[in-house]
C-alpha cells in the first residue's frame, strides 16, 4: 500500500472534530428535543461532528439556501446543541464556525411534578429505514436483526458496549466519496417466549 501526500482533510484525520467538546451532552428540554427531530438540523449536527463549519459551508454541503440553514443553525444554537467554536475575519466580516456542544447526544427526559406527557423524539430506526432504501436496492446494505430474551439490566449493559462502538465509528478518519450511516436500536419486542422447560419426573 503506497503512502500518498496528505490531502486537504489530513489535518482532521488525527482528531475529530477539530475543536474540543465534552463527550456527552444530555438532551432533555422540549426545545432540544424539537431541535434534533428535524432532519436538516440532524444533518447539521452530523456535519459539524467532522469539523467546525460556517453557515455557508453547511449550506453548500446540504444544498439549501444560506438563509434556510442559518435559521436552523440558530435553532440549534438557542437550544444549546451547537456553539461558536471560533471566528475568522474575512473582508471586515466575522465568519462564525459552529461546532457541537457534545460528541454524543444522550436523551434524558425530565418531567415536572404532575407532568405525565413524555416528549416524542425522532425514531432513528425509522429514519435509517427510509435512508437505506436505495442501498437495499443496490445490494450495498449491511444489516442484521436478532431477538434474545435477556433481563433489562443485561440489555442496558449491552447497550453501553454498542454506544462505545458508535463512538468508534464516529471517530474514523474521513475519506472517500460516500457517507455511510450506522444505526443501532435495542427495544422490547412482542416476540414469543418459550415456556419454562419441565423437568422429567423422578423415577
Amino acid at each position: 500500500m503506497s503512502i500518498n501526500s496528505p490531502g486537504p482533510d489530513a489535518q482532521f484525520a488525527s482528531e475529530l472534530p477539530d475543536y474540543e467538546l465534552p463527550d456527552t451532552v444530555v438532551v432533555s428540554t422540549p426545545a432540544q428535543l424539537r431541535a434534533i427531530a428535524d432532519p436538516l438540523r440532524s444533518s447539521v449536527l452530523d456535519l459539524v461532528l467532522e469539523r467546525a463549519a460556517t453557515v455557508a459551508e453547511l449550506a453548500t454541503a446540504i444544498g439549501r439556501p444560506k438563509s434556510t440553514v442559518a435559521h436552523h443553525v440558530n435553532v440549534l444554537l438557542e437550544a444549546g446543541m451547537v456553539r461558536v467554536v471560533r471566528t475568522r475575519r474575512v473582508r471586515a466580516i466575522d465568519e462564525r464556525y459552529y461546532g457541537r456542544t457534545g460528541r454524543t447526544l444522550q436523551i434524558g427526559v425530565v418531567r415536572r411534578p404532575g407532568d405525565t406527557q413524555t416528549p416524542v423524539c425522532v425514531n432513528a430506526l425509522s429514519v435509517a429505514a427510509a435512508e437505506s432504501v436505495p442501498a437495499h436496492a443496490d445490494d450495498t446494505l449491511y444489516s442484521t436483526l436478532r431477538h434474545v430474551r435477556v433481563p433489562p439490566e443485561a440489555a442496558a449493559a449491552f447497550w453501553v458496549r454498542v454506544e462505545a462502538l458508535v463512538r468508534e465509528f464516529g471517530e474514523l478518519p474521513r475519506s472517500g466519496e460516500a457517507v455511510y450511516g450506522f444505526v443501532a436500536g435495542l427495544y422490547p419486542s412482542e416476540q414469543p417466549v418459550l415456556p419454562t422447560p419441565t423437568r422429567p419426573a423422578a423415577k
